[in-house]
């Protein structure tokens, strides 16, 4: 079983573009978005990739995930069997001190938000914080991508 400890927060400015040593186009959807799991379709540079989450703890900050590598096509094939709302964002890599923190730029409907994500490996990991992040909102399940996907930024 592989159990995902991420850490969620929201980026109060756009400095990380210029740490970044990665960047990528993200499209994803979701085949099922229920709270108890979520099986999620993405493609990543023309890479294809099933993933299904299960339920998080209390603290929101550790969930089983389970990950597959599927064909562009395959996954094209995918979206198109997902529920309504589709999410387009821009992923930023960013190395701060140990760790790699991923930092989506949302587009579309979710025009606006900016989260970062860093992976830990363990719930109680000390990590330094970059100056341009901002609030913590692990656990807040406004911020999963599965509900932003219903109910997008913009109609906040």
């Amino acid at each position: 079983m592989n159990i995902e400890i991420e850490r969620k927060f929201l980026v109060k400015s756009e400095d990380f573009k210029n740490e970044a040593f990665n960047k990528y186009t993200i499209k994803q959807g979701f085949l099922n978005s229920h709270k108890e799991r979520t099986v999620r379709v993405r493609l990543k540079n023309g890479q294809g990739y099933l993933t299904i989450k299960g339920k998080s703890k209390f603290n929101g900050i550790s969930r089983y995930e389970w990950e597959k590598e599927i064909s562009g096509s395959e996954a094209e094939e995918l979206l198109k069997l997902c529920e309504q709302g589709i999410i387009n964002k821009t992923r930023y890599e960013v190395k701060y001190d140990e760790h790699i923190f991923e930092i989506d730029v949302f587009l579309d409907d979710n025009y606006g938000l900016i989260v970062a994500e860093v992976e830990l490996s363990s719930e109680d990991e000390h990590f330094e914080k970059p100056e341009w992040l901002g609030k913590e909102v692990t656990g807040d399940l406004k911020y999963f991508n599965s509900q932003l996907s219903k109910t997008p930024y913009s109609e906040w």
